[in-house]
């Protein structure tokens, strides 16, 4: 029993974190369900510290580590607020990513200073894999629509660096988004990702 007492005061520590990363039973469109679900879209030594914005762009919650967490989904969000975080389709992205995701939502060329990283942990509601600003499946080239579970997303400084990785996205392995144009990606998927779509 005194092994057991110790080890349960030994581990008061983790508390914090593991009640940070429950999901709040809080209304949808809350501030902090909001920040809850944009900020779990990385890893939580990430996420704890990104600034966090929601779909207007204003801050919900300052960070300090140059990471910034908000929706992906470009459709208003619902008046109840987002379904769940899936639907929310969440980026935390670092500072070259944010350039990125800014240049492609304005339709400019991306101009990076290096390549960049973003992480959506929660997944995205669907993409045309080789057109860029596809968004409904009916759009699409046949074939090519993916709806994706977990992934990381390297947004490289220079497209033609990464040219050579597959765009075949049920592989398994990383793969090209949007190829041979100025917003080609790589996509990296993680445990979970075809929780969605057909899994390879």
């Amino acid at each position: 029993m005194r092994i057991l007492r110790s080890l349960s005061v030994g581990m008061l520590w983790l508390a914090p974190l593991l009640a940070a990363a429950a999901e709040p039973d809080l209304p949808h469109q809350s501030k902090e369900w909001q920040i809850w679900a944009y900020s779990t879209a990385a890893p939580s030594f990430i996420g704890n510290s990104a600034t966090v914005l929601d779909q207007n762009n204003d801050v919900l919650r300052p960070g300090t580590n140059g990471w910034t967490c908000m929706p992906g989904n470009a459709r208003p969000m619902p008046e109840a607020g987002w379904q769940d975080p899936h639907q929310a389709m969440p980026v935390c992205a670092d500072a070259e990513s944010m350039k990125w995701m800014q240049a492609y939502l304005a339709e400019r060329i991306p101009e990076l200073a290096h390549d960049g990283f973003m992480w959506m942990l929660h997944g995205d509601v669907g993409e045309d894999n080789t057109t860029p600003m596809v968004m409904h499946k009916a759009d699409s080239t046949e074939g090519h629509w993916i709806e994706s579970g977990p992934h990381l997303m390297l947004m490289p400084k220079d497209p033609q660096t990464i040219a050579g990785h597959t765009t075949d996205f049920r592989s398994g392995a990383p793969y090209l988004m949007f190829a041979g144009s100025p917003y080609a990606h790589l996509m990296i998927p993680v445990e979970g990702y075809y929780r969605y779509t057909q899994s390879p």
